[in-house]
């Protein structure tokens, strides 16, 4: 009698799933969808209490009067809108300050690059024990704390007890006298603790290759540059492409080289860069809101590239 209840009819329609899908098959979905999101939740909270927050205060305190009077509640504080940015533009120091920050994070991330990249393709050319002790010197160099290392190197080319300048036979020259000797003394130094991030990384984009692929383009008679240029480079540009954006994001905010080698941004303010400039600012004239005003645009230059780095990896994920 069940087995004639439940026997389906000759001729009878089938049922159809209602339009969307099951109940149960929508619930799965919404929670899928949601899912994701409770992973992250504890992680958001945590950047929006150390990062949304101050950023705010930031932006607040950039469209105030805000000096040591304000602080001291000796004078109220007033609302300024964009008069601080005003300001902050008109003045030359700034745009000769933004201009130096600009031209020496640049050649900071191509000489990085470059003394990264090459000593990941000589990591690949030697045999394991002077690889494994180049690997190991240039992890020590990437751990050394920013303001010993900056110390050491004002050490060794300190013109009165420096090895540097007996070396080289130059006597007393100071190089933190001149601007451009100065500029070029933490740009090896900012180098020297940057270069094993690439070098590690490149390094370990290049054992990915396949060997078969190196073979074949060095039997085909390519040079080591023409194999660089031609085969690494194209399969290692997403890879390139990160090294790139973070070495720019870390030399456009060099803070503690410049104030420790140059003894605060140098004779007369010469090597000041903005994070620099934005700490004298903030910290030693107490001009808290023209400081701050400083950080917001910073904040912005770095968030416009971190979009550009965000817009190249999605363009690179699409292309393989």
């Amino acid at each position: 009698m069940t087995a004639q209840l439940t026997e389906k009819r000759p001729g009878a329609p089938a049922r159809q799933a209602p339009p969307g899908g099951t109940r149960t098959g929508r619930t799965a979905r919404r929670t899928g969808t949601w899912t994701p999101w409770l992973y992250l939740l504890p992680a958001l909270a945590v950047i929006g209490g150390l990062l949304v927050y101050p950023v705010y205060q930031l932006g607040l305190i950039s469209f105030l009067e805000y000096t040591q009077a304000q602080v001291s509640g000796g004078e109220p504080t007033s609302f300024r809108g964009f008069g601080n940015y005003t300001t902050l533009f008109a003045d030359p120091q700034f745009r000769q300050v933004l201009l130096a920050t600009v031209l020496f994070a640049a050649a900071c991330v191509v000489t990085t690059l470059a003394v990264g990249c090459a000593l990941a393709v000589l990591l690949t050319r030697v045999r394991a024990l002077p690889r494994l002790a180049l690997m190991l010197a240039a992890l020590g160099a990437w751990a050394t704390p920013a303001v010993t290392g900056s110390t050491v190197w004002v050490f060794l080319f300190d013109p009165d007890f420096g090895p540097v300048n007996r070396l080289l036979g130059l006597g007393d020259h100071s190089w933190t006298y001149g601007r451009y000797s100065a500029f070029a003394l933490v740009l090896l130094e900012v180098v020297w603790c940057s270069f094993p991030f690439v070098m590690v990384t490149v390094y370990a984009g290049i054992k990915a290759i396949p060997s078969e692929v190196l073979e074949a383009a060095a039997l085909d008679g390519a040079s080591q540059w023409r194999i660089w240029r031609s085969v690494m480079a194209p399969v290692l540009r997403p890879i390139l492409v990160v090294v790139t954006i973070q070495s720019i994001i870390w030399d456009f905010k060099v803070f503690t080289q410049i104030y420790v080698m140059t003894n605060g941004g140098g004779i007369a303010g010469q090597n000041l860069v903005l994070n620099v400039y934005a700490y004298q600012k903030a910290f030693a004239s107490s001009q808290y809101s023209l400081g701050s005003a400083i950080g917001v645009v910073m904040l912005l230059i770095l968030l416009a590239v971190t979009l550009v780095y965000l817009r190249l990896l999605r363009r690179q994920g699409e292309e393989l």
